[in-house]
């Protein structure tokens, strides 16, 4: 390009950059001047100048003649400016956490959220976040009391422990836990549960921040008694059985019983402690899983039992700590209990569902209803809502059927278990699989659906759909596959 061309193009430039509104005439438009009125105008401003400056950025870079006037007919229509800022401020308010229908069959699904909670959390909520209640005030004594009062009746009842608490999730809990009982000293763990979860939950680091060692014993799939046993020494001061909650180790393996530590524990006067992660109350194995429940834990003598609320137990999140009153008293005294501890709607929505356990209400526990729906029970459902759906979709384009197939309890627990479920698989002469299940994401009807891709079809399992949601299941569908 010649030194003319140049010119020309930084004159066109400097042009441009001279019609730009300032804020103040922006602001000043109609649309800009209604949003002014329900929003905080130092957030318009400070969106306002952020267009601007990409504007004025955008135009001082390298652009050919060209395109500075094409770009320049776009820019400067105001009601286009008045747009892109409105568009952005909307988006900063909108609501970023959004229900999502979970067509998946993953009834925990850790990315959607785990276990949905049941509907009488609702009520509980409202009670709890809109008025001032007696989340730490003794009503009987007239003075100040603990907010674990509300929820360790119900805990100790369902699990036969003599004492819990709760903190905000089980990672938390373990945390505490080793904090308080082990911190300068050794914990001695088998090497078979040195696990990681989730987003890189890991037991060995969670060990070095709590201040506590990690004595391994064993190996990856053979740990005995004796194991133990050898490990232990004047600096031990716990011992240590992790449940791999999300992966299973068979063939050529070897575990000492929760029965054999306890006794251990009981002759070396070490404390046992149990993470068992996904918070099993009840026996599921009718139903296809097979957990151990915390009740078995509590009575083979384990001294302290860690869960998860949200899991299994079908709550929100929360980290449960039961056992022994000794035990669990000097968890609660530790400085990190504070730190940890959980709000009044947690408490809330904990005494909610667990007193649907004690009065065997498992219908009022969505995570609980779901796993215990039979195929029978979901095969007509898919029936129905097939029906519902054949008539607004395009003919002779779409093929429907419905099949068995797997649900799976997810939120990283019964590995290598499924339950049996029906599906409806879908495929389009128009979409691929791939592509349905992004139309669906992206919420055609206005709300999200989240499906399976198997051999290039669509698959549905209403395991994980509540009923109210079906309605708009069929909207969506509907739109998606159009």
């Amino acid at each position: 390009m010649d030194a003319r061309a140049k010119r020309a193009v930084s004159n066109e430039q400097a042009e441009l950059l001279r019609q730009i509104p300032s804020v103040d005439e922006l602001l000043a438009q109609p649309r800009l001047a209604a949003l002014a009125t329900r929003v905080d105008r130092g957030l318009l401003v400070e969106i306002t100048r952020a267009v601007l400056t990409d504007l004025r950025a955008r135009i001082a870079g390298e652009m050919a003649s060209a395109v500075l006037a094409e770009f320049a007919a776009l820019t400067f229509n105001p009601a286009s400016l008045e747009e892109t800022i409105s568009n952005l401020v909307e988006r900063i308010l909108a609501r970023s956490l959004q229900p999502v229908i979970n067509a998946t069959g993953v009834v925990l699904h850790t990315n959607l959220g785990r276990a949905p909670l049941a509907e009488g959390v609702v009520e509980e909520f409202r009670r709890a976040a809109t008025q001032y209640s007696n989340l730490e005030y003794d009503l009987e004594a007239g003075g100040r009391g603990k907010r674990d009062v509300h929820t360790a009746e119900l805990l100790t009842r369902l699990t036969g422990a003599e004492s819990a608490i709760v903190v905000n999730n089980c990672a938390a809990a373990v945390l505490v836990t080793l904090a308080a009982l082990a911190r300068g000293g050794e914990v001695i763990v088998s090497r078979g549960e040195l696990i990681e979860i989730g987003d890189g939950f890991r037991i060995p680091e969670i060990m070095e921040q709590s201040g506590a060692i990690l004595r391994e014993v064993g190996t990856t799939n053979r740990t005995r008694l004796s194991d133990y046993e050898s490990a232990i020494n004047e600096k031990t001061r716990l011992l240590m059985r992790v449940h791999p909650s999300n992966f299973k180790v068979t063939g050529f393996t070897d575990k000492p019983s929760l029965e054999e530590l306890a006794a251990l524990s009981q002759r070396s006067g070490l404390p046992l402690a149990e993470d068992l992660g996904s918070g099993c109350l009840v026996d599921l194995s009718e139903y296809g899983i097979t957990e151990p429940t915390v009740r078995q834990s509590v009575e083979a003598g384990v001294g302290i039992v860690t869960f998860s609320g949200d899991k299994l137990l079908g709550g929100p999140q929360a980290g449960i700590i039961a056992g022994k009153k000794d035990l669990i008293a000097r968890v609660r005294r530790h400085p990190l209990f504070r730190a940890l501890r959980v709000d009044k709607l947690t408490i809330a929505a904990l005494e909610v569902t667990l007193s649907a356990y004690l009065r065997a209400a498992w219908e009022e526990i969505p995570a609980i209803r779901m796993i215990r729906a039979t195929p029978q029970e979901l095969k007509r459902r898919a029936e129905n809502l097939f029906r519902e759906l054949r008539p607004e979709l395009p003919l002779d384009e779409v093929e429907i059927e419905i099949t068995d197939g797997t649900s799976l309890a997810g939120g990283g627990s019964t590995p290598s278990q499924a339950l049996p479920t029906q599906v409806i698989r879908i495929a389009s002469a128009r979409y691929s699989a791939t592509k349905l299940e992004q139309r669906l994401r992206r919420a055609p009807a206005g709300i999200s659906v989240i499906a399976r891709v198997e051999d290039d079809r669509l698959v549905l399992d209403l395991r994980t759909v509540l009923p109210e949601q079906e309605p708009l299941l069929i909207k969506t569908l509907a739109a998606a596959l159009r």
